[in-house]
């Protein structure tokens, strides 16, 4: 259809030029005609018939029919919900009828990969793409949690209910151990920096991207989808593409504006101040007489007092359209988003703004994209979650006393270890950030006129965040809130860049109909910078001198050159190959100037085949089968995050601390201290093969795909024992270990109704995937107990060993009495040497793991004319968390030196004197089924008599929680690098969100 608008573009200027500049007008005429169903022929009422270009248009009446006057040069647009849209050139005709298909999965669809595109047909590998009608609905304030359970073998696990928060993203499981388990994320063709560099005084990477401005997420699994990213994309690798303006649109004005409300679904199950004082009379040999008389008379509830019904709003305003022949969008976005804990909030601003046109008779293509973001965060003190637990009930919040700014403190009573009291805990502290960032970027892409089908293209784009914040305590709170004796002052500041240059050059030819080539190749430079400050210290006064705790500051860079390619052929349109490389050279592996030149540079390969079966002759005649195709792939992938250092291959000299000074001729001198290192330190590499089934049946009204892959990581990083005196540390950090990866991946997807009135759409996605450590040292040990988490209070409870998942829990193993109830302190003697066994090392054993086994996925969605609904559930299947909420619960903690503590009421449950932190008792089962959102909405078309569409929606979001799992919420997610572990998680809020979207 754009060919024959360009010719007759092209007739129409001869003709002026013939008839000397002669201007030609097109007569007006009157076109009818009737728009059907192609399923039955029947007449689809409500059809949008509109001059293309222009506001000029109708609608089909109850039967079908349409009247419209047009010039005889209009193309008309004929579209409807649910319907592929059809454009046709008026010409000559004056009654054109059309027919309208069901918009199922679109195999044409142009899917974004690395460095270019493909159509979903002639995808190879292992890719998924998420357009916006998918999305989650709701209080939407993070990107990555409109993608949550929309992604076979995609696993997103928020931080918590915080605002802003960020989360856990894992794509076919972690490939390391010590390193980043991140997938590469990849916005408009910038990559960003990793999650784990993110600046101070920023809770989510991803936050600069306002949700309603994107469009799709692509993710690319494999590695023969992901290897032309090299030595960053062994996580897998997620590509949002925003919003853009469209050639020969109109202008269109949308606002959308949201409130909500958010409440705590439930508060973990502690002891009342009468219950408490129960325990504390009937058990009066376990108790300090002297300590009965600082029991208190209230009956405090310590979590209702922290928390609050929190409403926040949302705006969003986007102008989008064509003026002349530049295509724009431009985006205005403001979130108010409060938190359920008191004294927590965060304000964001966003604008975006995306020009595209295009020059030289369409042979430059110009694409600039500009994002800015300002975020003000109060995060608040969430350790008063915690001490909402412990803090004794039967106290009251205030007491008047001025030492503490009338806030109840057992500071006060002679108890300086005493809980804080979690109401000051939570609203005296004064933890605030600004960030401000910008990301931009500008591609070109040129059709050089010598050679058909050879474009140039170049991407230049820059990454700039900043950041400063505080977090200030007064001189009230209490010794346990601040490190020196008299109140905390603490400022940082952070600034992180990130440039990048892209060059490539794309070649895409047919030959004789049976051959089709698409070649890239091209060069990347990566720049990244990072600098910040920390200066935490007492608040100076007359009677109190200062008393400074951390004075710091950081200042470092680094870079990644690569070359890349990738071939495309297609035979036929049946057979289709596809081959890649990436040769990355990053500076992380700098050793210096006579260092191996193979440390630096890493060469990065994939091959896929693909077979599109639908397309042989004993299919293709067969009308039920829509797609078929069979998917082969292998590659090899990097990982350059591997330490907290940019330069782990480089000598290490830090300056000592204050108390650790020599004293040398009457001064305190600061030294030098080497670290460790190992100079042939190198990236992780994981070796994935795959093979998946793409199929489509009756017109793809049921389509989806299943595939299964194995992933390899070699060169994994981990920490070994070295002979003392080798190196500057008896351990080291360096390549050693390898860990496997092995799984299914199952996606539907169903439109089980499709007609003018009333459509249903269908998805469900299913993984598996299983975990297996198969080396940790450089030769076998068999007195090497693997790689132990824990802490000083709780011992060892997670452990990587050989043979086993990563991160699985490792306790002991509780014996029950008869009534099944656990004994305390008694366990299994595995290792059957008798002597203390609690807390023993030797007498552990492995027990499950705190990944799921399974994941399922499944949503639907709704319409009925202008009614609309939608819902999104998923479920997580053989994942256990260690519940150290339950387990830190025994009678004898709840009286302390000088003061009482509460506890969770699961105590009664097992009555434990002492606390027993490693009994496999509290590994719990934490299979979940969660209903994330259920959206309603109804759209009014020529609202209020004017050309305005509104819809109106309601929304409620974290809807239900199944499980066994006896702790507050089964999905704990990850904290300092440890996963599983549920320990006073900040409550994921039930909200209500009422919305309104206008269109103009």
């Amino acid at each position: 259809m754009e060919l024959n608008i360009s010719r007759l573009r092209k007739l129409l200027l001869m003709l002026v030029m013939v008839f000397s500049f002669t201007m030609i007008h097109a007569q007006e005429k009157v076109v009818t005609g009737l728009v059907t169903d192609a399923n039955d022929g029947m007449g689809i009422p409500g059809v949008s018939v509109v001059v293309k270009g222009t506001t000029v248009g109708t609608t089909t009446d109850i039967d079908g029919n349409y009247t419209l006057t047009v010039n005889a040069n209009a193309t008309i647009i004929y579209s409807f919900v649910g319907y592929r849209s059809q454009e046709i050139v008026v010409g000559s005709q004056s009654q054109i009828n059309v027919i309208l298909s069901i918009e199922t999965e679109n195999l044409s669809e142009i899917v974004v990969i690395g460095y270019g595109t493909v159509k979903k047909e002639d995808k190879t590998g292992s890719v998924t793409s998420v357009s916006s009608k998918d999305f989650n609905k709701g209080n939407i304030t993070s990107p990555q949690d409109l993608l949550v359970g929309k992604s076979s073998g995609v696993v997103i696990t928020s931080a918590g209910g915080a605002p802003g928060s960020g989360s856990t993203i894992r794509i076919r499981g972690g490939s390391s151990l010590r390193a980043s388990n991140d997938p590469l994320i990849i916005v408009d063709g910038m990559p960003i920096e990793s999650v784990k560099n993110n600046v101070s005084g920023s809770a989510n990477a991803l936050s600069f991207i306002n949700p309603n401005d994107i469009e799709t997420f692509t993710v690319l699994k494999d590695a023969s989808a992901t290897a032309i990213y090299g030595a960053r994309a062994s996580n897998g690798v997620i590509i949002v593409t925003t919003k853009k303006g469209a050639k020969g649109k109109p202008m269109q004005i949308s606002y959308s504006g949201s409130i909500s409300v958010a409440s705590a679904v439930d508060y973990i199950d502690v002891y009342s101040g009468d219950q408490l004082r129960k325990i504390a009379l009937s058990n009066t040999s376990l108790y300090d007489p002297l300590n009965y008389d600082k029991l208190g008379t209230e009956n405090t509830d310590w979590q209702k007092e922290i928390f609050r019904t929190a409403v926040s709003h949302d705006h969003n305003v986007a102008i989008s359209g064509s003026y002349k022949e530049l295509p724009y969008r431009v985006s205005l976005g403001y979130t108010d988003q409060t938190g359920i804990l008191k004294n927590t909030d965060m304000q964001r601003y966003t604008g975006a703004l995306n020009l595209n046109p295009t020059f030289l008779d369409d042979a430059l293509k110009v694409n600039m994209n500009a994002k800015f973001m300002m975020t003000n965060n109060n995060f608040g003190d969430d350790g008063a979650i915690g001490s909402a637990i412990s803090m004794d009930p039967t106290q009251p919040v205030y007491d008047g006393n001025p030492a503490s700014a009338g806030y109840y403190q057992w500071q006060n009573y002679g108890a300086n270890l005493g809980t804080p009291n979690p109401v000051e805990q939570a609203m005296a502290v004064n933890n605030k950030s600004d960030v401000y960032r910008f990301v931009g970027n500008l591609k070109l892409n040129y059709t050089l006129p010598y050679v058909k089908g050879l474009q140039a293209n170049l991407n230049l784009a820059t990454d700039y965040t900043k950041s400063d914040g505080q977090n200030n305590r007064p001189t009230t709170s209490p010794s346990t809130l601040v490190p020196s004796a008299w109140g905390k002052l603490s400022d940082y500041t952070a600034k992180n860049k990130n440039n990048l240059l892209d060059f490539y050059l794309n070649y895409n030819k047919e030959f004789n109909e049976d051959h089709r080539l698409d070649v890239t190749g091209g060069y990347s430079w990566q720049h990244f910078e990072r600098e910040g400050t920390d200066y935490t210290r007492s608040i100076e006064d007359a009677d109190h001198p200062l008393q400074v705790d951390n004075e710091s500051e950081f200042k470092t860079e680094n870079f990644l050159i690569s070359f890349f390619g990738r071939l495309n052929y297609a035979f036929k349109n049946k057979y289709l190959l596809t081959g890649t490389f990436r040769y990355d050279g990053s500076s992380k592996f700098y050793s210096g100037p006579s260092a191996p030149k193979d440390k630096m540079w890493g060469f990065f390969p994939s091959a896929a085949f693909a077979w599109k079966i639908h397309e042989e002759s004993f299919i293709k005649n067969i009308d039920q089968i829509s797609n078929l195709k069979l998917r082969l792939g292998w590659g090899i992938t990097g990982q350059q995050d591997i330490t907290d250092e940019n330069y782990p291959a480089q000598a290490k000299y830090d300056i000592s601390r204050g108390g650790y000074y020599y004293y040398i001729n009457g001064r305190y001198i600061p030294t030098l201290r080497p670290g460790t290192y190992d100079p042939d330190i190198k990236w992780e590499e994981t070796t994935t093969q795959n093979i998946g089934v793409d199929f489509g049946f009756l017109n793809n009204r049921i389509n989806g795909s299943v595939d299964y892959y194995f992933r390899e990581t070699t060169d994994m990083i981990n920490e070994v024992t070295i002979p003392s005196g080798s190196n500057f540390s008896n351990t080291l950090i360096t390549n050693v270990g390898s860990l496997e990866n092995k799984g299914i991946e199952v996606s539907l997807n169903f439109v089980p109704v499709s007609t003018p009135d009333m459509s249903l759409n269908i998805g469900f996605n299913f993984s598996h995937n299983k975990n297996e450590v198969t080396k940790l040292l450089l030769t076998d040990d068999p007195n090497y107990i693997g790689v132990t988490e824990g802490s000083g209070m709780t011992g060892v409870t997670q452990i990587t060993r050989v043979g086993e998942a990563a991160h699985s829990f490792f306790v002991n193993k509780q014996i029950y009495d008869a009534n099944g109830k656990p004994i305390e302190g008694l366990y299994e003697d595995i290792a059957g040497n008798g002597g203390v066994i609690n807390g023993d090392n030797a007498n552990k054993y492995v027990y499950h793991s705190p990944t799921p086994e399974y994941t399922y996925g499944f949503s639907a969605r709704f319409n009925y004319k202008q009614f609309d609904m939608s819902t999104s559930l998923r479920a997580n299947i053989g994942n256990y968390v260690l519940n150290q909420v339950a387990s830190g619960a025994s009678y004898d903690q709840m009286q302390q030196i000088g003061y009482w503590k509460n506890m969770p009421s699961h105590l009664s449950k097992t009555n434990f004197v002492k606390r027993q932190f490693t009994s496999d008792y509290f590994v719990e089962n934490a299979s979940f089924l969660k209903m994330d959102n259920i959206s309603a909405g109804y759209t009014f078309s020529k609202f209020a008599g004017q050309d305005i569409n509104a819809r109106v929606s309601f929304t409620v979001q974290n809807v239900f929680t199944i499980t066994k799992y006896s702790g507050l919420d089964p999905e704990v997610g990850e904290k300092d690098d440890r996963s599983g572990i549920d320990n006073n998680l900040y409550p994921r809020p039930r909200t209500f969100t009422l919305g309104v979207n206008l269109t103009f």
